[in-house]
């Protein structure tokens, strides 16, 4: 799956909209609020405010906690490496909610 593609079939089914964060393609809830963005490195970063929800997508092999290059993680957010695509779908709607 791609960003793209992934993204035209989040926002046909939820309330979301893309938008940008850190230069890069986005997804926001109606409120402002971020839930998934592209990554430079072909990857997503996806907000799992849930524990054990993020500590699933951690377990995917190369997942970490997302640094937008700041060198500091994000803690509710978890980078997700473009080999596991086909997850990506499952995680952004966890994070939906």
């Amino acid at each position: 799956m791609t960003w793209e593609e992934l993204a035209a079939d989040v926002t046909g089914h939820y309330p979301l909209r893309e938008s940008k964060m850190f230069g890069v393609p986005c997804l926001k809830r109606e409120n402002g609020k971020v839930v998934a963005c592209s990554w430079r490195d072909g990857g997503i970063a996806v907000k799992l405010v849930d524990e054990s929800m993020r500590e699933q997508a951690l377990a995917l092999a190369g997942a970490d906690l997302f640094d937008p290059g700041m060198g500091r993680k994000m803690r509710e957010w978890v980078h997700v490496p473009a080999t596991h695509s086909a997850e990506w779908l499952g995680l952004v709607e966890r994070a939906i909610g």
